[in-house]
This record gives structure tokens, sequence and C-alpha cells, in this order.
């Protein structure tokens, strides 16, 4: 039906062109020689434009309609690819660029066509350029917005909930490792979390690997995610814009540039990617290294209680855990193997995989002075 309506309006606007086109060609001589035609030729004229202006619109309406719908088809196909904030940071571009096209119009007025072609081109020029600084600088434009007061609040009890620099950029090593919604509930990390199209595709071939435990890995990390997204007050998002990152084949090199696009911090368990990102000058919040600095500090001459599970590398020594996973490596502690012993502590090693605790085995107070730590010997 809709069909039917949109080719009768074409048909009639052909027709419709063909009598005008007619008409001022009659009325206002613009052809010298038809000027002086009998008023029954000119009526016959008129009618024969407008006649080929019917025949035209029946022939080309269908072709019209057609390249129509392949161009909306498109344009939505386009649309639905695009982010909403380049939508929208765009149309306000565009609109500003128009308004200030407008205004510049009545100026070139007073020049004649000189002027209106003018007109013509600056309304192009700054219609291009609204658009693309709009999509640009989207997030400054909405960190700008947010940053204004809402109405009917007042200007000193607000908060601004986006700003430049307040992104987290969450990688496939840290949303596996699970960590990230232990710390987004506590309370940790604020700001907006972002998750990468790229790093979810990539998420996604983990989960789908033929490989039990990759599978199992890649499963995980989504249901992290989802139940990051559903359940906790940390704002999430899928960062689907991927303008300028075309050339970059790696996922690493794609989430520096992002990075640096949106001045925004990486949060990340990849060793590499660390050192990368802070070559290039990218903040990275590594979720290993807030493990190692809020655990118990620990010194030397410290006693603890710990229990051997297994031997050392070296001769002699025993290996014993704290609950948050530290190592102790205990010097003479293979004597003590599945027993719990009393350790001084002799040495700390502190390293960006962890913390290692060197200690030896207390001595008892009737043989203390008479042997060095480690060389107790045991009777009976």
């Amino acid at each position: 039906m809709i069909k039917r309506i949109v080719y009768g309006v074409l048909i009639c606007g052909f027709t419709a062109f063909g009598f005008t086109l007619g008409l001022k060609l009659m009325e206002n001589g613009w052809v010298v020689f038809l000027a002086n035609l009998p008023h029954e030729l000119k009526l016959g004229l008129i009618g024969l434009l407008t006649l080929t202006g019917l025949v035209a619109g029946i022939l080309l309406s269908p072709l019209l309609m057609r390249g129509a719908v392949r161009l909306t088809v498109l344009i939505e196909q386009y649309l639905q690819k695009t982010p909403t904030q380049d939508l929208v940071m765009g149309s306000v571009g565009l609109i500003i660029g128009l308004i200030i096209a407008n205004l510049m119009g009545s100026i070139l007025s007073f020049m004649g066509i000189l002027g209106k072609l003018l007109w013509i081109l600056i309304t192009l020029l700054l219609a291009y350029l609204g658009l693309s600084i709009g999509i640009k600088k989207r997030e400054e434009l909405l960190a700008l917005f947010a940053s204004f007061p809402r109405f009917g609040r007042e200007r000193g009890t607000l908060k601004s909930e986006a700003r430049a620099g307040n992104y987290k950029i969450l990688d496939t090593s840290v949303i596996i490792d699970g960590r990230i919604s232990d710390l987004c509930e506590s309370g940790f990390i604020e700001g907006v979390l972002l998750v990468p199209a790229f790093v979810l595709e990539e998420l996604r071939h983990i989960a789908d690997s033929p490989d039990l435990l990759k599978r199992n890995r890649g499963r995980r990390g989504l249901d992290i995610l989802n139940k990051m997204r559903k359940d906790l007050d940390t704002k999430v998002q899928i960062y689907d814009n991927n303008r300028g990152l075309e050339d970059a084949a790696e996922v690493d090199t794609k989430l520096v540039k992002l990075a640096q696009k949106l001045n925004a911090k990486i949060i990340t368990n990849d060793f590499n990617l660390n050192k990368v990102a802070e070559l290039h000058g990218v903040k990275v919040l590594n979720i290993n290294e807030l493990a190692n600095a809020v655990k118990p500090v620990v010194l030397p001459g410290e006693e603890m209680t710990v229990h051997v599970v297994k031997d050392g590398k070296e001769i002699g020594q025993g290996v014993a855990y704290l609950d948050d996973g530290t190592m102790i490596v205990v010097d003479g502690g293979r004597r003590y193997m599945n027993q719990t012993v009393t350790v001084m502590v002799t040495s700390v090693l502190q390293t960006s995989a962890g913390r290692m605790i060197f200690a030896k085995p207390k001595l008892d107070r009737r043989t203390e002075g008479q042997a060095p730590y480690g060389e107790v010997n045991v009777i009976g």
C-alpha cells in the first residue's frame, strides 16, 4: 500500500514538473521564438510537456523507488554499525554547522548570484566540519556536557558522570582472571569500565576453543562479564568503535592505541602488555601488583607458624605457603615435612611475579646458643 502511494506521488510530481516547466516557458518567454507562437500552440506545447512528465514519471518512478530502497538499507546498516555516541555528537555538530551557515546566508544574500553560490559552498563546508568535529571530539564534548549542573539541582552538589581520563579498559586476561569483579564489588574501582569489541571477540574465540581448558576459561570470562554488567554498580560498557585501529593487527596494540585515543587506563594481568603500554605512556593498573601491594608486610626477624608441604630445590629445604599463596622457603625444613613449625623470617624477595619469603625454623629454648638455626638435631 505504501509503495503504491509513493509511486503515485512520484508520478504526480513528474507530471506537475512538466506542466510547470511548460507554463514558465510560455509565460516568461525564456525562449524567444516561443513568445511569438499562437496561444493555441502554446497550450499544445504545455500539454505535451505535461504528458512527457507523466510518461517520465511512469518509467522512472520504479527505478527511483528501488534506488531509494537500496540507499535506505545501506544507510540503515551503516547507522547500526555506528556507535550511538558518534550519531548523537555528529548530529549536534551538523546542526551547529548548518545554523552558522544559515546566519551567514543573510549576509551573502546582498551579493546576488555569487553570494548564493558562496552560501552553498559555505553550507557544505560547515556541515562537513560540524559532523567531523562532532564525531572526532565526542569524548571531550560528552565530558564537557556532563560537567554542567543538571536542571533543578544545586551546582555544589553535583558530580560529573563522565570525565576525560576516567575510563578504564579491560583486557582478556583480567576478565578471565575474575578478580576484577571482586574489586568492583568492593568499590576500589571507579569510573567507567570499557570492554572493547575486539577483546570480546577474542574471549568468544577462547570460549569456542576445542581445548577443554581454554574453553572453560573463555566461558568463565563471559560469565564474569555478564555478572559485572547485571549485578554490579560499576558501569560496564561494550566499546565497538574501532575507528583508527584498523591498521593494528594484534589485540595488545589495539588496546594501547585505544587507551591513547580515549586518554584511558588499561587494567591487565599481562606482563608484556604492561611493559608495552608503559613505553607508550599509557597508565596500567596491574591486578597482580595490587595483590602484592595489599599482602601483609613481613620483616626479617618476625616469627610465623607454617605447615611444610614439600621439598625445596636446595638440599634440606622445605616449602610452605601462606593463606594468600605466598611461598615460604624454610632452610632446613625438610625434616619437618607435613608438620606445622614455627619459623623466623630471614629475608624477603619481592619480584614482579610475586613475593617469596625465606625463613629458618625457630630454635627450642633448651638448645638456644648451642647450634646455628636450622642445624638442630632432634633426638628421641
